[in-house]
């Protein structure tokens, strides 16, 4: 079964520099990298993520186009900087994007999550209905948002529909 590594969202807007900076982002940071390193030790395909506000919209808070914040981080563009990058406009990587095709072109059966926010972004991916033809886990570990609280909330709720899983027991 091939798998493939989704990164959603690792974006400089979200760490301490940034327009809305998150809880945890290092320590996230780093278990990412650690996660990516695995997959390529396996030939596991790293796909990135990247949120862009909707021009059509006006400026958004944060994720705007052409700015740096919406850049995704560079020790994460180092570490897998031959994957492809799927844009998306909505919390749900698959709506109105390659990233079926992207994963279909692959032969993706198998889909890690993770990334930034976890109650947004990846969680809405995890159980898109696009998600359901693939078997889906969260790696809980490389995953935050704006608080811890609301991390473990995001996490507990989603955990009747789609495994959690750390970097140990799923790459």
């Amino acid at each position: 079964m091939s798998k493939a590594l989704l990164v959603i969202d690792l974006q400089n807007d979200y760490f301490p520099e940034g327009k809305f900076p998150l809880w945890n982002t290092e320590t996230t940071l780093r278990h990412i990298e650690q996660a990516i390193e695995k997959a390529n030790a396996q030939g596991i395909p790293v796909i990135h993520i990247q949120h862009l506000a909707d021009p059509a919209v006006g400026l958004a808070p944060f994720f705007n186009q052409g700015t740096n914040g919406a850049e995704i981080h560079p020790r994460i563009r180092a570490a897998a900087p031959q994957a492809p990058v799927v844009v998306k406009h909505f919390a749900d990587s698959f709506h109105q994007t390659n990233l079926e095709t992207t994963l279909d072109q692959l032969g993706v059966k198998e889909i890690l999550v993770c990334g930034m926010m976890t109650q947004n972004c990846v969680t809405h991916t995890a159980i898109s209905k696009a998600a359901e033809k693939y078997k889906v886990s969260i790696l809980t570990d490389c995953c935050t948002t704006v608080n811890e609280m609301l991390h473990h909330i995001a996490l507990h709720a989603v955990s009747t529909r789609v495994p959690l899983v750390t970097t140990e027991t799923g790459l």
